[in-house]
């Protein structure tokens, strides 16, 4: 997972893979079915993993929009903190391959679906709690903030300090105020 969160699917050669996992060619194919079928079990456990830290920071969190809060500033810092800025792996697969390959496209889909959702339950609990606007309908705000987290990954990415990021991500708080 690491390589291609680092390099990318189309840049992680075969053998890369062999090297890094310290298997032969047959034991890759025979464990895994091949290259695109361990990206895909990749993909998964990464947003498992993510989707699980997300279950725990919204279990921990005091509300709904401090949970959005901690969302939107680790998507402000956590690349500022690691020299080589790789951002996501959905997001970065969801650029390079989802418009080339169906099936990949599906699996990033159905990720961003169980984000979205996790998200929708957070504005929800916030609107509950009156952190956050009832004006707005929750789903609507869902896709908004979908859509600010994966831009906001994609400019940190390329470059974008953090204290830049963290001024934007207050722009996007107030949206939901």
């Amino acid at each position: 997972m690491q390589l291609f969160w680092s390099h990318g699917y189309e840049a992680t050669s075969l053998q890369d893979l062999l090297r890094a996992m310290g298997l032969s060619k047959s034991s890759l194919y025979q464990g895994f079915g091949g290259k695109k079928e361990l990206f895909m079990q990749c993909i998964d456990l990464y947003c498992r993993t993510r989707s699980e830290k997300m279950q725990s920071l919204l279990q921990k969190e005091g509300s709904g929009y401090e949970l959005i809060e901690r969302l939107l500033l680790n998507s402000a810092t956590e690349d500022g903190r690691n020299e080589m800025r790789r951002g996501c792996l959905l997001m970065n697969t969801a650029t390079e391959l989802a418009h080339k390959d169906p099936d990949i496209a599906i699996r990033v889909g159905s990720a961003f679906e169980g984000f979205r959702s996790l998200l929708k339950g957070a504005i929800l609990r916030g609107q509950r709690e009156g952190d956050i606007t009832s004006e707005q309908d929750a789903e609507v705000l869902a896709k908004y903030l979908l859509t600010c987290i994966g831009g906001l990954k994609a400019v940190v990415k390329s470059g974008m300090e953090t204290d830049q990021a963290q001024h934007v991500v207050g722009v996007m708080l107030r949206a939901l105020k």
